[in-house]
């Protein structure tokens, strides 16, 4: 442990700074497709009975009409996060005909890129907006890469905690703004150099239904297993590998984290600056829309990372707007596997160890990425979502070769620190719990989620959807042996034509046509906005979404 970080958490010891990171505050976002009792993905509509999928707060769609995603609230203590979510799902089924809600990230049986139906948000110039931007994804990477499913985690530290460590980082002549958005990039900058270690821990897609490759081709590493399943023998998230998450037109973006300004000003450029390939694309057939421009990206969203710094944004304005004027909110970490070994894709202990990570992330030094670290970063997660669990597997340390197990045993010795710090108000020690419970996948990769998938299909000689239903099933049967939470419950019917009437509500308030609203759009994310420098965040418990 570094004298710097052994120090600051000295300091941070005491009933004061306990209750300051008592108020962490944490929402959770979960993706699963619907599909049918062969598990293969639903033709259906998004059910009405679930409310509008543009203004409902909690359920919605991500890319297709099959792909629910879940939004909770933000609370303090993960436990209640959970509850909320798994009512969501328990609301779910009760207006659900004959399907099931897929309890893994790569994909259910497809039959080809049009089995992939794109989510429709109605006629609005912002729903039309939300269906030509995911018609723009099919045109650039296809249909399939947007059926897979995971789960974003999102975190905010509370005002005073800021305090606090601006106080004792004697930087009291940096506007709060400022400093918190400083501080936020230096938990992303460790986060990237660590994510590996999360990876390793919770990655569970080391299959997948041969459906899942459209051109029938077997890439290099995949073996098949059984008629219609291909796996990897040592991968952990084959969602984050190359089949997954990953494009190559980004990553000559090279956006390495190291301060909002060089952040912002990258996602800028990539959405204003063409690319050829989707110039041939073409933006518009008459009067179809193809995309909704022929850049980079379409819009800041399209940017795919592990981690993004994040702020709640207003009226009229993009998420690298609300960055520029008020700073960073929170922060959303997009690199989590749905867990099919947990009713929820995700647990208690999961919620405990990624808060300790993430505190961790904060406290450890984090000097800036240079361009070759940022490309030794690439390759560490390369090397983990393909042969994360290859004995003797080792990852680059600024340099110097380094074995995953001995690095990961390091990580969290000083991560137990960490949970004793943000144990002491707590009753037990439910974070130090969490790392012990999973600090042993370390040494026994035959516990890691990934290799649990793996062992299950071997195990039963079954195929991967098959495997997959079973589990839908029983998950749909243990969340039925609870009740959904009355008020909660009143809260989500209530929600239903509340959410269907906003949506009636932003239809007929439209001025203009679409191709209008579309310019005014990027005319305005054009301006560049000031950061406020004494800004205090805005953010006091609505959804992180």
């Amino acid at each position: 442990m570094s004298t710097q970080l052994s120090s600051l958490l000295e300091r941070l010891r005491g009933p004061a700074a306990a209750r300051r990171f008592g108020r962490l505050r944490r929402g959770i976002e979960k993706e699963g497709l619907r599909v049918d009792d062969r598990g293969v993905i639903a033709a259906t509509f998004h059910p009405r009975a679930l409310g509008s999928k543009l203004t409902h707060p909690h359920i919605t769609t991500d890319y297709s009409e099959a792909l629910l995603e879940y939004i909770t609230p933000v609370y303090s203590r993960p436990d209640e996060a959970l509850e909320f979510l798994a009512d969501l799902h328990r609301y779910t089924y009760r207006h659900l005909d004959g399907e099931w809600i897929w309890p893994a990230s790569m994909p259910s049986r497809l039959n080809g890129n049009d089995s992939v139906p794109i989510a429709d948000y109605g006629s609005s110039n912002v729903g039309t907006m939300k269906h030509v931007y995911r018609r723009g994804l099919d045109a650039r990477y296809g249909r399939i890469m947007q059926s897979i499913a995971g789960i974003h985690y999102n975190v905010s530290l509370p005002d005073d905690l800021w305090t606090l460590l601006q106080t004792l980082d004697e930087q009291e002549q940096v506007s709060m703004g400022e400093y918190r958005s400083s501080r936020y990039f230096g938990l992303i900058r460790n986060f990237r150099r660590h994510s590996w270690l999360l990876l390793y821990l919770f990655g569970a897609s080391p299959a997948i239904d041969d459906s899942f490759l459209d051109d029938g081709e077997i890439p290099e590493g995949l073996e098949r297993l059984g008629e219609r399943t291909l796996v990897s023998r040592y991968a952990t998230s084959l969602r984050m590998s190359d089949l997954g998450y990953q494009n190559k037109v980004q990553d000559q973006l090279k956006i390495c984290f190291n301060s909002l300004s060089n952040y912002v000003n990258t996602l800028r450029h990539a959405i204003a600056t063409g690319w050829p390939d989707y110039e041939a694309l073409g933006v518009r057939d008459g009067d179809s829309w193809r995309q909704l421009n022929a850049n980079i990206l379409q819009i800041e969203n399209e940017y795919y990372s592990d981690i993004r710094p994040k702020r709640v944004t207003r009226h009229d304005e993009t998420p690298s707007q609300a960055l520029e004027a008020r700073g960073v909110e929170y922060i959303e970490v997009r690199c989590l596997d749905i867990d099919p070994f947990a009713t929820l894709g995700i647990d208690a202990a999961q919620t405990r160890f990624l808060d300790t990570f993430l505190v961790w992330c904060l406290l450890s030094d984090s000097p800036w990425i240079s361009d070759e670290e940022c490309d030794h970063l690439d390759d560490n997660r390369r090397l983990v979502v393909e042969r994360g669990r290859e004995p003797g597997l080792e990852l680059n340390d600024r340099g110097n070769r380094r074995g995953l197990v001995d690095w990961s045993r390091a990580i969290v010795a000083e991560m137990r620190e960490v949970a004793s710090l943000l144990d002491q108000l707590e009753d037990g020690s439910p974070h130090q719990q969490a790392v012990d419970a999973i600090a042993p996948r370390i040494d026994d990769p035959s516990l890691t989620p990934s290799a649990r998938v793996l062992a299950r299909l071997e195990d039963n000689g079954e195929e991967f959807v098959e495997a997959m239903v079973a589990i839908a099933r029983e998950q749909a049967a243990a969340l039925a042996d609870e009740p959904l939470n009355r008020c909660r419950a009143s809260m989500l019917e209530d929600l239903v034509e509340t959410s269907h009437q906003q949506q009636r509500e932003i239809e007929a308030s439209d001025t203009s046509d679409f191709a209008q609203f579309l310019s005014d759009y990027f005319s305005r994310a054009r301006e560049t906005r000031a950061l406020a420098p004494t800004d205090q965040p805005t953010h006091s418990g609505e959804s992180l979404k």
